[in-house]
């Protein structure tokens, strides 16, 4: 029987998951992210500040920084395409991993920060872009991932949309609905309490992230991704763990079924789909 944490990651997904897997993924995204201006000086997930800086280094004629801001924004994109394919490819071979998988690729990343981050002092010229570019494809892994979780509900990278929508329903939780407005009609002005809740864990989750990434590596250096990648990986193991039991149990007791499939014999006169006609061709008469 699968334990009730197994559903953080799993294709079952309710808002309550939903929820605690953004606040976790938030709370690595904040770390990350510190680690990040460690080693570059930079913060790698505010993509705003990045297509500013094109636009303010091409003002100063300053054509390498822009093209390093542009670089930088195609590394997001690249990890968000990144999440899209991993999690269709999933969808469509029907795995329960679907999510898990990009969260795996995550953790590799994360360890590989640490070894480059290690060695960053010493070659900073030629290992800070390399470093940069990985960091920046993480966040946009991570942010596509509970995107597409979530339909579009949570961001963990985009705390400038999270204080946004906390600023929009306190708006609407301070307002006072005049009982003569009501009266004629007009809606009453309702805060989604539900949203204003989830909002703040993931600003608060993304702080407390950050603050023990600042201090972390400050501390212990770049073997605090050591941690971090752990984390993730316990948190995508148990769907990846259930679809590796689900084919292995499935070759084992149906071992026949599955040969038979993909090994019998074509019958004499059927076209295999090499030899199909095109769509197109005129076809044979019936006579």
């Amino acid at each position: 029987m699968p334990s009730r944490y197994t559903h953080w990651t799993d294709i079952r997904r309710t808002p309550q998951n939903d929820a605690r897997l953004g606040a976790c993924l938030a709370f690595v995204a904040g770390a990350a992210n510190a680690g990040g201006f460690l080693a570059v000086g930079q913060y790698t997930s505010h993509m705003s500040g990045m297509v500013s800086g094109i636009a303010d280094h091409l003002s100063a004629r300053n054509v390498e920084l822009a093209l390093a801001c542009v670089v930088a924004i195609c590394s997001f994109l690249a990890g968000a395409i990144t999440t899209s394919i991993l999690v269709n490819y999933a969808r469509r071979q029907r795995l329960h991993s679907q999510y898990s998988i990009p969260m795996l690729l995550e953790a590799a990343l994360l360890l590989l920060f640490g070894l480059i981050g290690a060695q960053i002092a010493r070659q900073v010229t030629f290992l800070q872009p390399p470093t940069v570019v990985l960091l920046c494809y993480m966040m946009g892994l991570q942010n596509a991932l509970i995107t597409k979780i979530s339909n579009a509900v949570i961001r963990t990278t985009h705390v400038t949309g999270m204080v946004t929508d906390i600023g929009i329903e306190l708006g609407k939780l301070f307002y006072i609905n005049s009982p003569r407005a009501t009266h004629r009609g007009h809606g009453r002005v309702v805060a989604n309490r539900t949203k204003l809740v989830l909002h703040s864990k993931l600003l608060l989750a993304f702080l407390v992230g950050a603050m023990t990434g600042a201090f972390g590596f400050q501390s212990w250096g770049y073997s605090m991704t050591l941690p971090l990648a752990f984390f993730l990986l316990v948190l995508s193991m148990p769907p990846l763990w259930n679809d590796f039991r689900v084919r292995w149990r499935a070759r084992r007791y149906h071992p026949a079924e599955d040969h038979h499939e993909h090994n019998a014999p074509v019958p004499p006169g059927t076209a295999t789909p090499d030899d199909a006609a095109p769509a197109d061709a005129p076809r044979a008469s019936q006579d």
